[in-house]
């Protein structure tokens, strides 16, 4: 189960795109105790230097600052790397309609530099970050793949369209692609500020501050929360994965569904506190529910996620406790 059987060949070099943000740094940190060298890519737009400070001495490590967009950056992130962890993108649905041309830039046409590059320097496996979001106005529960519906954002379509060069890149190149659709991913090192900031770590943070958290719609919209071990072992898991298993795109989760009004009364019990929320309009864009069927990554990747969301919570919530400011 888990990661625990997880093992590479000495001197394997990992390339993290996004590596200093919330799931790149905490790749990073797993794949430097795996004892494998690990280069970080990241243009520090939404990443975070702190989030890597801490790898700064360690010897199989190394940084490069650097834009997705670039083709030169590319090909010299992926000279003489085994696999690629692609998870540079920008997200937030919100954010994606107020910004549709920067997210294509990003998000899309960073992603095909990416894969280029990977292809040209010769790149074993090629894994990429998608999302739920993908899925779209379906309303299928448990969502599984091939049963998209219409893209409801910018941030759904890039994701979607990303998955269609990956495929192609298999397809047309031989390049062994693997795309990951992750359901809302929460844990150690997610940012708990600013307006777009995750729905988990905003909340914790500002319970602990005293402030009322907003509560979007009647709160009984639900979502698949994927701690991020899980993540992370889904990566890896890809990474290890046959050929035969490339150019599809799988359901990363544990497989679950909790609504947003449980997750706050389920938090104001753990922190010990009573801070009714503040109710505001449903945000556009943003699916009603999301429920993972993971059947595909299990059979086909190996994937046997060890964290559901209570134990993952407790988790997240001792890390704010002793991490964040108040």
């Amino acid at each position: 189960m888990g990661i625990q059987n997880v093992c590479f060949p000495e001197g394997t070099l990992f390339l993290v795109t996004g590596g200093a943000g919330f799931i790149g740094s905490n790749l990073c940190e797993t794949i430097l105790k795996l004892g494998c060298r690990v280069r970080c890519l990241d243009d520090l737009s939404t990443g975070k230097q702190e989030n890597v400070d801490r790898f700064f001495h360690h010897n199989n490590y190394t940084f490069i600052k650097g834009d997705i967009r670039d083709e030169e950056t590319c090909l010299t992130a992926c000279e003489g790397v085994d696999y690629v962890l692609h998870q540079a993108a920008w997200g937030s649905v919100p954010r994606s309609m107020e910004m549709p041309l920067l997210y294509e830039e990003i998000n899309i046409c960073g992603t095909l530099r990416m894969l280029e590059a990977a292809k040209v320097q010769g790149v074993k496996k090629f894994v990429y970050a998608s999302s739920s979001s993908v899925y779209g106005d379906s309303t299928t529960l448990p969502m599984k793949e091939g049963s998209e519906g219409k893209t409801l954002s910018p941030y759904a379509l890039t994701k979607k369209t990303c998955e269609e060069y990956g495929r192609l890149y298999h397809t047309l190149y031989g390049l062994d692609t693997y795309g990951l659709r992750y359901f809302n991913v929460f844990g150690r090192y997610q940012d708990p500020d600013g307006p777009y900031a995750a729905v988990i770590p905003k909340w914790i943070k500002q319970l602990l501050c005293g402030e009322r958290p907003v509560l979007f719609g009647d709160g009984e919209q639900s979502r698949d929360f994927t701690y991020i071990d899980n993540v992370i072992e889904a990566n890896l898991k890809a990474c290890l994965a046959p050929s035969e298993a490339a150019g599809e795109v799988y359901n990363i989760a544990y497989g679950g569904r909790e609504t947003m009004r449980d997750i706050y009364e389920r938090l104001i019990e753990a922190l010990g506190v009573s801070i009714e929320p503040q109710f505001a309009p449903a945000r556009k864009g943003e699916i009603r529910h999301s429920n993972a069927d993971i059947t595909k990554a299990r059979a086909m990747l190996s994937y046997d996620p060890d964290w559901d969301f209570e134990s993952g919570l407790q988790e997240a919530l001792a890390w704010y406790k002793e991490n964040v400011r108040v």
